[in-house]
C-alpha cells in the first residue's frame, strides 16, 4: 500500500527543524548544521558525496538506508530547494546537490512560480507545483508507481501536510541540542488530535529516531 512519509527528519529538543536566517551560506540557518551532526558520518552520506567506502555503519546508517527504501518521488518546498526567492530571475540554480542529486526519482518543489521542469543526472527530475501541497501530492502519487512519496522538507513543508493530515509515517531523528530560534516543527500543531501516536523509538550514536503514524 503506498504511504506518504517523513523519513530521517531532523529536530532539536526545542523542536526546531532549522535554524534562523537561512540564506546561501546557511543552508540549514544558523546552527542548523547541528541538526544533522547524527547524518554527516554515516556510510549512506559518505556515499553520497563520493565517499563510498568510508562512513559509520551503526544505527544512525541504518536509519538512513531506510528511509530511501521504496520511495518513488519526493515532495520539497522551495526553500529547500535553494535560496533563490520571489520569481525565478533564470535557471542556472539547479540545486544545492550538484549535477547528480541525491533523489534519482521525480521530485515535487512547492513553488508560487512556474519553471520548466529540470532533468538532473541519475534519474532525478525537478518538477515545479504552483497549485499546492494537494496537487502535488496528486502528481507525486502517480509519478510514485505505486512506491511511496517521501515528503522532504522543509519544516514549513511538513507541517502544511502535517496539519492536512496527509502524512501516514513520521520518523523524527531527535538531535540532544537546543537551537532557541529558527523553524519550529510543532508550533500551532496539536499531532494527537490529528491523529498521530508514537509507535516507538530507537536509540541511535548521536539522535534518538521516533516513530509516529496515523491512527486508521
Amino acid at each position: 500500500m503506498q504511504k506518504v512519509r517523513v523519513l530521517s527528519f531532523a529536530v532539536s529538543l526545542d523542536g526546531y527543524s532549522a535554524g534562523p536566517d537561512q540564506d546561501l551560506e546557511h543552508p540549514l540557518g544558523v546552527n542548523g548544521p547541528e541538526l544533522m551532526e547524527w547524518f554527516f558520518p554515516t556510510r549512506v552520506f559518505r556515499a553520497m558525496h563520493g565517499d563510498g567506502g568510508g562512513g559509520e555503519t551503526g544505527i544512525d546508517n541504518t536509519m538512513a538506508e531506510q528511509s530511501f527504501d521504496n520511495v518513488g518521488a519526493w515532495i520539497m518546498g522551495r526553500n529547500m530547494f535553494g535560496p533563490v526567492r520571489g520569481p525565478w530571475p533564470d535557471e542556472s540554480w539547479k540545486g544545492w546537490w550538484g549535477e547528480e542529486p541525491p533523489y534519482h526519482v521525480p521530485t515535487f518543489v512547492l513553488t508560487h512560480h512556474p519553471r520548466a521542469t529540470l532533468p538532473m543526472k541519475g534519474g532525478t527530475e525537478f518538477r515545479f507545483v504552483t497549485d499546492g501541497i494537494h496537487s502535488a501530492l496528486a502528481q507525486a502519487r502517480a509519478a510514485a508507481g505505486g512506491r511511496d512519496v517521501r515528503i522532504g522538507g522543509g519544516t514549513s513543508t511538513v507541517r502544511q501536510y502535517l496539519q492536512a493530515g496527509l502524512i501516514d509515517d513520521l520518523h523524527l531523528a531527535v538531535r540532544p541540542v537546543l537551537l532557541g530560534a529558527g523553524e519550529n516543527l510543532f508550533q500551532g500543531l496539536n499531532l494527537r488530535a490529528l491523529g498521530y501516536e508514537v509507535e516507538k523509538s530507537v536509540a541511535g550514536e548521536r539522535a534518538t529516531h521516533v516513530f509516529l503514524r496515523k491512527r486508521a
